[in-house]
């Protein structure tokens, strides 16, 4: 049986308000939710039992311990990571340890994915259960592995919701679309973009999301004369053309580090025929940003420049002054961090223990 509900506003104040003495400015509101300032991904890591164990210990660390947004994908591990965060949150869930209402709980759909394992021959294996069953046309696929017909979507959601336990995702992402306009057509991906989201926008009706969004590698960080670029303000478009003025297309994910500014300083995006950053058009909009690989898998978690160090006074520690970087950014909602060990959970959000930069430190990273 899914666990009913999603996150409201008065659920995830609830959770805010048991962690707000030890976490000063650990929680930011938007788009009517408390959303830690850190948030743990699932995205690493072998698809065995093992992992699988770990994740999900990590995940009921993170939620005990004051994190309340978990970010996965259906094909993480094979789907193994959406599995894990379901044993973590059946178990707590069930013994009242958090409630349903406080979690916000992000997933998404695109990428073609194994289950459980890596089958001896995949293209077999896609080929059975996708092609031979209707779910999929030779043709909906891009670069071999990518997808977001309305079928394919509606039929992962489902997926999704089965492995996660949950009977409303509360964030659900078109995963990379720039994998499909790469490949065809700017006139036919948009015609795809308006399907999928159609799709989504159904799937909100029928309570089975709460809103959408899109999570990228490089859609909004290159430059518009690139095939992958994406115009946040063409999908806020398109959103309106499908749901109205008050469509659910409310959140994007991106990276973004201390190695990987663009979603702050590199103008992607065009806006009355000016070029400006996408952070600027995502929060004229009130859209819930989310900061994937603040740590960059890792890479900036040792040997930051000593000059560095007086940036993030009161931190000690490479990885902490990372997550500060991103969780201080204005525009920048939750900054996401791979974490599949418990250990890694307490040290990362040791970092909340001091509040996000100002203002006039931040500006002072970049000389202003």
């Amino acid at each position: 049986m899914l666990i009913p509900g999603h996150a409201t506003h008065e659920g995830t104040g609830r959770f805010r308000r048991r962690f707000d003495a030890k976490f000063p400015g650990h929680f930011r509101e938007i788009q009517g939710l408390w959303l830690s300032s850190i948030g743990i991904g699932t995205y690493l890591g072998e698809p065995t039992a093992a992992c699988d164990a770990l994740y999900r210990d990590a995940v009921a660390d993170a939620l005990e311990l004051g994190i309340n947004v978990i970010d996965t994908a259906v094909n993480y591990r094979h789907q193994r990571s959406e599995r894990a965060i379901a044993q973590a949150l059946a178990a707590l869930i069930s013994s009242g340890i958090v409630q349903r209402d406080e979690i916000v709980v992000a997933t998404k759909g695109g990428f073609l994915t194994f289950d459980g394992s890596e089958p001896d021959d995949p293209s077999e294996y896609f080929k059975r259960t996708l092609i031979d069953t209707g779910l999929l046309r030779p043709d909906d696929v891009a670069a071999g592995c990518h997808a977001m017909s309305p079928k394919y979507l509606e039929n992962q959601i489902d997926v999704s919701r089965r492995n996660l336990g949950l009977e409303t995702l509360d964030i659900y992402y078109l995963h990379n679309p720039e994998t499909q306009s790469s490949t065809v057509s700017r006139e036919e991906f948009e015609r795809r973009l308006y399907a999928a989201f159609s799709a989504l926008e159904k799937a909100v009706g029928e309570g089975k999301i709460h809103v959408y969004g899109t999570a990228t590698w490089n859609g909004y960080r290159v430059g518009q004369e690139s095939r992958e670029a994406l115009s946040l303000p063409d999908l806020l478009r398109v959103a309106e053309q499908v749901g109205g003025k008050d469509h659910h297309f409310r959140a994007i994910q991106l990276p973004y580090n201390l190695a990987m500014p663009e979603a702050l300083s590199a103008r992607t995006q065009r806006v009355d025929g000016k070029a400006v950053p996408v952070l600027q058009v995502a929060r004229k909009h009130g859209m819930m940003v989310f900061a994937s690989a603040s740590l960059l898998e890792q890479k900036l978690t040792s040997d930051l420049p000593e000059e560095t160090h007086a940036w993030f006074p009161g931190l000690e520690k490479d990885a902490q002054r990372a997550i500060q970087f991103v969780r201080s950014t204005p525009g920048i909602a939750c900054a996401l961090v791979g974490m599949s060990k418990r250990e890694h959970v307490a040290a990362n959000l040791s970092t909340a223990q001091m509040p996000p930069l100002n203002l006039e430190q931040f500006r002072a990273i970049f000389g202003q």
